[in-house]
């Protein structure tokens, strides 16, 4: 059904564009008809050439019919625009065909004539076509200064739209490099221009390659994401070329990702695309990603048939890329027959391939770099050229410049008075705001203070108390061994509240008074969640409370790590005080695309709405006794508002009484750091 389906979107498509080229048909037999009719009439002209660029990717030889006929009627009727772009289609047909120095030179042919009748759109959108070609020959230096010397006519007449075309060849030529950041770079650039433009069409191109080059990378979420707004697009507009390069890549995702069936499903659809266009280039790369699917499918002897392909296709193009892959491939296939003698024979031809592209890499390299400094140093010379032609006139700027700076004095002198006078007043008003700052901030260190004592002399002199009067009750003699021995579990709790209360206290107090210092390191958050499940075992076996950690092994945050040790302690700690025996307390995290979403929940008491309202307040003392009398200072989760807050994320909780609360807080992750434009 799908397959249905799909050939009857095809052919709507195929329908569509035919339907264009009858109507452009049509009324070129319209115009022949007119009383008036005149072969070297400019709309004829016009017509014939919107009707050749139809022709393109779909039936060649008449678009190379088509163009050379308004070529000679151009040169008749002395008619530029049309010998221009007579030329420029001819170029195309040349390129399509891999004839690379027959596009060059028709290419150059069309770039001169616009240059001499100083043509700027047209020497543009050709200086592009040019610097494609050199690009497919290998000469990238050549490529780049003509791309560069595009995007300054580009930008100088306001050309958007070649602008970003341009930015997204360049991208192809360090995507060829194998420099995907660099290239990603200008993929980025052309994708907001066309964001800005509103051109869904040329946004999806960019797009389509944009995911292509994430393939490569394999970040293929984000690959799969674009090319699917890609193809949202160029089903819409029935772009069939552009439609089977998208499923391509879509098939390469899969293919990416160990899904072989998927990625044939996609291969497919583009091959039967490929039924109705003619795009030799795109279909060299279709045919090696259809071998390597049918190879891991273990496929061999159909592998073998789109190898072959494959090779004869590059060969009658020139592409030593694609003679490189569909070898390599040949040669496994072969070897794997028991066939040596042509296995070595491809392995041969693979390996001198490969050797003679990777030897003229970093040449090419060196030179694309090379190229861009002697670019800009042109340009730079051309600007210290214009500095030097406007010294003269500095002149007379300067003499102008005095005479400001005369009255400049003059109007200094007549309002000093008044000027002074603002200054006095704004440094008194200055020095008022610093005295009722200092005063707030000495309030602030006050109320501080005062806390401390309070939380000391309340929540930590009673249980040092009770210590020492039995450490005094076992030394006098009034308390036996075996009774002493009998408080220790009871002590070792005490000192466990007063350790972490005291853990609390200074870092409250340190955020409080002087500030605390955030260290950003990359942070395994199940080893601290281990390590505090482990701190706090012996407080959960006393209330038979189960502690679930569904943290998944090597989950990295971006974080200081001593802070949320103590924002997981905090939490940990105020679960199993409201959670009643033979509780349950579960801690997990839900992994995002740039966050993470850490949540503490338990199944105890829940709180009421206003007691959610005072947690997390700055000075907020409130505290609660836990299900076994268990108290607390009241500090901890102000304490992992701030410390959250300064890891760059957010605190907040659910709860409701008798149903258990839910703590969540989310910190940043750690995060990991094609086909041409028309």
């Amino acid at each position: 059904m799908v397959v249905f389906l799909f050939l009857v979107l095809g052919n709507l498509s195929i329908l569509a564009q035919s339907s264009k080229r009858d109507t452009l048909l049509n009324e070129l037999e319209e115009i022949k008809k007119s009383a008036n009719f005149n072969s070297n009439d400019t709309l004829y002209i016009n017509q014939l050439l919107e009707l050749a660029k139809e022709y393109r990717y779909h039936n060649l030889d008449s678009l190379k019919i088509l163009s050379k006929k308004s070529l000679e009627l151009s040169q008749k009727a002395e008619y530029i625009n049309g010998e221009i772009n007579s030329y420029y289609t001819i170029g195309g047909y040349y390129s399509d065909k891999g004839k690379i120095d027959l596009a060059i030179s028709n290419f150059t042919k069309s770039y001169n004539i616009a240059a001499e009748h100083d043509k700027s759109f047209l020497k543009a959108r050709t200086l592009n076509e040019l610097a494609k070609e050199y690009g497919y020959k290998g000469e990238y230096s050549k490529a780049l200064k003509w791309y560069l010397v595009t995007i300054e006519i580009a930008e100088k007449n306001n050309y958007k739209n070649i602008i970003s075309i341009v930015n997204d060849n360049i991208a192809h030529l360090y995507v060829e490099q194998k420099d995907y950041e660099q290239a990603m770079v200008f993929f980025q650039k052309s994708k907001s221009i066309h964001e800005e433009i509103g051109n869904p069409i040329f946004l999806a191109e960019t797009l389509s390659n944009i995911a292509s080059t994430y393939a490569d990378m394999n970040e293929l979420e984000y690959a799969m994401f674009n090319v699917n707004v890609s193809i949202a697009t160029f089903e819409k507009e029935r772009i069939l070329e552009w439609l089977a390069y998208c499923y391509e890549i879509k098939g390469k995702i899969y293919l990416k990702n160990n899904k072989n069936t998927w990625a044939l499903y996609w291969y497919k659809q583009s091959e039967l695309l490929h039924q109705e266009i003619e795009d030799d280039r795109g279909k060299i790369d279709l045919l090696n990603g259809m071998t390597e699917a049918f190879l891991n499918l273990e496929k061999d002897s159909v592998a073998e048939v789109y190898a072959l392909n494959a090779f004869e296709l590059s060969k009658k193009i020139g592409l030593r890329s694609g003679i490189k892959t569909s070898a390599h491939k040949l040669s496994k296939i072969f070897k794997d027959k028991k066939d040596f003698e042509k296995s070595l024979w491809y392995h041969e031809l693979y390996q001198t391939t490969y050797e003679s592209l990777s030897a003229n890499n970093n040449e090419k390299a060196l030179n694309m770099l090379k190229t861009r400094v002697e670019y800009d140093q042109q340009k730079q010379q051309l600007i210290l050229d214009n500095e030097k032609a406007l010294a003269k006139q500095k002149i007379y700027i300067y003499v102008f410049i005095i005479i400001l700076f005369i009255f400049a004095i003059i109007t200094f002198l007549i309002h000093r008075n008044e000027q002074a006078q603002k200054k006095l007043n704004q440094e008194l008003r200055n020095k008022k705001n610093d005295l009722e700052e200092k005063q707030a901030y000495l309030n602030e260190l006050n109320q501080t203070k005062n806390k401390l004592f309070s939380i000391i002399g309340h929540d930590l002199r009673g249980p040092i108390g009770a210590f020492q009067g039995l450490l005094k009750l076992f030394k006098e003699g009034e308390m036996t061994k075996d009774e002493f021995l009998n408080f220790v579990p009871k002590l070792k709790v005490d000192i466990d509240t007063i350790s972490f209360t005291l853990n609390n206290l200074l870092s409250w107090g340190q955020t409080q008074m002087n500030g605390s210092i955030t260290r950003h390191s990359v942070t395994n958050l199940d080893c601290i969640v281990e390590e505090n499940i482990a701190l706090l075992s012996e407080i959960a076996e006393a209330k038979s409370i189960t502690l679930v950690n569904r943290i998944e092994p090597n989950c990295q945050i971006w974080s200081d790590p001593n802070q949320i040790d103590i924002i997981i302690r905090n939490l940990l700690s105020n679960a199993l005080k409201f959670t009643p025996n033979n509780g349950q307390i579960i801690i997990g995290a839900i992994q995002k695309i740039k966050t993470c979403e850490i949540y503490v929940k338990d199944n105890g008491m829940g709180m009421s709405e206003d007691i959610i309202g005072k947690l997390f307040e700055k000075d907020s003392n409130h505290t609660t006794y836990g299900t076994n009398d268990e108290k607390g200072t009241g500090l901890g989760l102000s304490l992992c508002k701030e410390m959250v807050e300064k890891n760059n994320g957010k605190i907040w909780v659910h709860s409701a009484l008798g149903k258990g609360s839910s703590f969540y807080f989310t910190i940043p992750r750690l995060q990991k750091r094609y086909k041409e434009s028309a």
